[in-house]
């Protein structure tokens, strides 16, 4: 059985979610449709990946209902790929790893690009994770109940 296999029948959400978007490129396409970019050579542009691994990312992602194709919005003959709701949820993935890089890959004083908060121009502040009490949970503080 393939890798891929493997991880499409996986009892491990973490190994069926990296199974669809846990490659390097679907991540930063991912991140480029959150900040706008909607065209097939606009996404080929902005991440300079060979056309073959683009077009199959993006049907990938598309199949999986996290794109959706639309009509151009300016009226050209162009397709758009549009986040849908599923492929929204996944915002909070991305932040996870920005803010994980601005923690740990960057020299202090170090310029990188930031994420604001549109109403108040600051930059987002760093997720923590809160159990049902509202207390923010460390590792330790979790367990993974693995099937028998």
């Amino acid at each position: 059985m393939s890798r891929r296999n493997l991880e499409s029948d996986s009892p491990c959400p973490v190994a069926r979610s990296l199974d669809l978007v846990g490659d390097r490129w679907s991540l930063l396409i991912l991140r480029d449709a959150f900040d706008g970019v909607r065209r097939f050579g606009d996404f080929q542009r902005s991440l300079g990946v060979a056309r073959n691994i683009l077009t199959d990312r993006l049907r990938k992602l598309v199949d999986a209902d996290i794109l959706q194709l639309h009509a151009a919005s300016d009226g050209t003959a162009y397709q758009e790929y549009v986040l849908t709701p599923k492929g929204e949820s996944l915002f909070p993935i991305l932040v996870a790893l920005r803010q994980w890089g601005e923690q740990h890959l960057y020299q202090r004083g170090e310029r990188h690009s930031q994420l604001l908060d549109n109403r108040t121009g600051k930059p987002v502040p760093l997720m923590r994770l809160h159990g049902s009490d509202g207390a923010v949970l460390a590792a330790t503080d979790t367990r993974v109940r693995k099937l028998a």
